[in-house]
C-alpha cells in the first residue's frame, strides 16, 4: 500500500480533502496546505508508488494512469473514506480525473493545480528529447533540465529546487518507469479534453504557466461545471510559488455549495 499521513480532528464531522503531487515530487509539496485545510477538513496525504516513502513498483510491471488511480483508492478504502474532495498538481491532476472517471462515487469535487491538458510545442520537443535519452544520461541531469524549462523565472525557484529535491530519491530505473508513463499521456488527455469533467472542477493556474495555462483556457469553454482561477506572477507549481492566494482559492471554491 502507499505510504500516507492523515490530519484529522477526532471531535469534528469534516469533510475529506486528498492531495495528489505530480511526477517526482511527494507528499512534502503539500506542506503550505496542510495546517491551513486542517481546521476545515480531514486531511489525506500520500506518496504515489516509487515517491517518498511509498514501495517501488514490480520491475516487470509497467505503469498505467488507472494502476496509479486504483493505488490512491485503494488508501481511501483502508480508511473507509467514502467520499472525498482531491486536488492535484502538474501530473497529479491527470491522476485525480483518472480517479473521478473510474471511481465517480469516491470523488466530491476536484481541484486541479498546474493542471495538464496538452503540452505546446515546446513541451512535445522536451518530452521527445528525454524519451531519446532517459536510458543514457542520469535521471537527476534530465530532471534538472525539464524543472528549468517548466519553471525557468527567478520566483519559480522555490518550487523548483523543492522538486529536485524529492525527485533525488527517485532511482534511474523508477524515473524511467515514471517517464514512460508521462510520455504515453497524449491518449488519455485527449480524452480529457474531449469528455466534460463529470464533477464540479476548479482549475488554478499561475499566469506565467506558459507550457499549460493555454489549453486550459481553451478547454474550460467546453466544461460548464469548471472554473478557472488565475494567479497572477506565478508558474507552474501554484501551490508551492502562491500558497496563501492558492489555499484562499481553493477553500472558497469547496466551501460553495
Amino acid at each position: 500500500m502507499l505510504y500516507y499521513k492523515v490530519f484529522t480532528q477526532p471531535k469534528k464531522d469534516l469533510p475529506w480533502i486528498t492531495f495528489v503531487h505530480g511526477a517526482g515530487g511527494s507528499s512534502a509539496i503539500w506542506y503550505k496546505q496542510i495546517r491551513f485545510f486542517m481546521p476545515y477538513f480531514n486531511v489525506l496525504v500520500l506518496d504515489l508508488r516509487g515517491h517518498g516513502k511509498s514501495p517501488k513498483g514490480n520491475q516487470t510491471h509497467h505503469y498505467t494512469f488507472k494502476d496509479i488511480a486504483k493505488e490512491v483508492v485503494d488508501v481511501l478504502d483502508h480508511l473507509c473514506i467514502q467520499k472525498t474532495h482531491m486536488v492535484g498538481i502538474s501530473l497529479g491532476t491527470i491522476i485525480i480525473r483518472e480517479i473521478a472517471e473510474l471511481f465517480p462515487h469516491k470523488v466530491d469535487k476536484l481541484v486541479m493545480g498546474g493542471a495538464i491538458l496538452n503540452f505546446n510545442l515546446r513541451g512535445k520537443i522536451l518530452m521527445k528529447i528525454g524519451d531519446w535519452s532517459k536510458s543514457v544520461l542520469p535521471y537527476m541531469f534530465l530532471y534538472k533540465i525539464f524543472s528549468f524549462v517548466i519553471l525557468p523565472r527567478k520566483n519559480h525557484k522555490e518550487a523548483r529546487t523543492l522538486f529536485v529535491n524529492e525527485a533525488k530519491k527517485l532511482a534511474q530505473k523508477e524515473f524511467v518507469r515514471w517517464y514512460k508513463l508521462t510520455a504515453s499521456v497524449n491518449k488519455i488527455l485527449k480524452l480529457h479534453r474531449d469528455i466534460p469533467v463529470s464533477h464540479p472542477t476548479l482549475y488554478v493556474m499561475g499566469s506565467e504557466d506558459y507550457m499549460f495555462l493555454e489549453p486550459i483556457r481553451q478547454v474550460i469553454k467546453n466544461q460548464h461545471r469548471a472554473v478557472l482561477e488565475i494567479i497572477e506572477d506565478c508558474g507552474h507549481v501554484v501551490n508551492v510559488e502562491k500558497p496563501t492566494v492558492f489555499n484562499q482559492k481553493v477553500l472558497t471554491y469547496l466551501h460553495l455549495d
